[in-house]
């Protein structure tokens, strides 16, 4: 699983606008199916050439509604919310006064209109609308076109019948518009706890990288004075040749820390370090892995990449190649007897799988919410530099058990964002 990226946004009115025009073309299915079933089924006439027109103005009015928030990107003001459902209570009310008023059970579906005003509207709004829907009720009970209804009886039983058909259409429409802002608010709250956490985790990555320049200031003098003393050491003629083989080791690896200290005062952090180097992948990846057996030999490490013919350029991060290296480092702890590496390009990603036969990873590092090493003993500087490095371009790195036994870490990069 890879390590989660922030993909949700918090609602904005332009969805919420959206949302309107759909509820609207339902409220337009909703007028037709009056207009045409009620005479038919009912034996009830109703007054077809103004309720066609409140039908065409309201489609006309929804149409373009629809055109203006498809071309909107920024957001809108309340008060257009608020108008948008004006011009819904105003149809509904116009509607209902031409076809018997308050006496109509479709004067419940005025409710489902407040209701969605609660929740996108702001409070002066909500109870605009609120006061508004009242007081349209209201006038309602006196002023309206009355129904010819030959039968008392059965306009009482279809009475009822339409109140309770109004009363389940405004729950249905209640529950699916509040289930749809609760679901959007959770995932606005699930978006603020990750990017809380990725902030923290910065915050950190910013104290690592000032401790990194204080340590290559103070590391500096002992690792020429180590570097004298190995070199010495080495052409000690008194010394056998398995001893002296180790000092000369002991000097490369020295010599190799200096290298590596120097690097952290001229690496930036960013995207495209050291001066953007562009190179083949398959390339790069064999230089990193060459890098890292250098700095340890005596761990094995079998390699296996397949990029493409020809591989496509990419620039050289540093901070990349560091997180490779420290990928590779937590299963060469876990498994000195060695690990393998094997790199691939596949659907635009490029992804680097580092593989051993260590005792697993611990259950919580599989989630990539936390910093051990493959160990569980170590500080988990690497992996937090890791994931660091691969979540700014946009990647992520993900870790699960090998069949056979040992760990699988998973290493996936968007080749856009190395692109040249």
């Amino acid at each position: 699983m890879p390590f989660p990226q922030i993909t949700s946004r918090p609602p904005s009115s332009v969805d919420a606008l959206r949302r309107l025009t759909g509820l609207r073309w339902l409220s337009l299915a909703g007028m037709s199916t009056v207009l045409i079933s009620v005479p038919w089924l009912l034996d009830i006439p109703l007054p077809a050439p103004p309720l066609f027109k409140i039908l065409l103005a309201l489609t006309a009015f929804n149409v373009v509604s629809l055109l203006r928030a498809r071309q909107l990107a920024d957001e809108i003001r309340g008060i257009e919310l608020f108008i948008q459902l004006c011009v819904d209570l105003t149809a509904w009310s116009t509607f209902l006064y031409f076809t018997g008023g308050a006496t109509n059970p479709l004067i419940s579906l005025l409710l489902p209109l407040v209701a969605i005003g609660a929740a996108i509207l702001s409070g002066p709004y909500a109870w605009a609308l609120a006061a508004l829907a009242v007081a349209a009720y209201s006038i309602l009970w006196d002023f309206n076109e009355q129904l010819d209804i030959y039968d008392s009886g059965l306009a009482v039983h279809w009475h009822l019948a339409g109140m309770w058909l109004t009363f389940a259409l405004s729950a249905g429409v209640i529950v699916w518009y509040v289930v749809r802002m609760s679901a959007v608010i959770r995932s606005r709250d699930q978006a603020l706890a990750e990017a809380r956490e990725a902030r923290l985790r910065n915050a950190r990555i910013v104290a690592l990288g000032n401790l990194a320049a204080g340590a290559a200031h103070e590391l500096g003098t002992p690792l020429g004075t180590m570097a004298i003393v190995a070199g010495e050491l080495a052409r000690n003629p008194q010394l056998d040749d398995n001893t002296r083989a180790d000092a000369e080791l002991l000097r490369e690896q020295i010599t190799h820390c200096k290298a590596i200290l120097g690097g952290l005062t001229l690496r930036a952090g960013s995207l495209r370090a050291e001066g953007g180097q562009t190179l083949p992948a398959d390339a790069w990846l064999k230089g990193i892995t060459e890098r890292w057996r250098s700095l340890r030999p005596r761990v094995p490490l079998a390699t296996r990449i397949d990029c493409g013919h020809p591989a496509p350029n990419l620039v050289a991060d540093a901070t990349l190649e560091q997180a490779i290296h420290n990928l590779i480092n937590n299963a060469a702890d876990a498994c000195p007897q060695g690990v393998e590496c094997e790199a691939r390009i596949d659907a635009e990603q490029l992804v680097v799988a580092v593989l051993d036969r260590g005792p697993g990873m611990p259950a919580k590092l599989q989630t990539g919410h936390t910093a051990l090493d493959s160990t569980g003993e170590g500080l988990g500087i690497g992996l937090l530099l890791a994931f660091g490095a691969v979540e700014r371009c946009g990647g992520g790195i993900a870790f699960a058990p090998r069949p056979g036994g040992g760990t699988l870490a998973t290493l996936t990069l968007p080749l856009s964002a190395l692109s040249p």
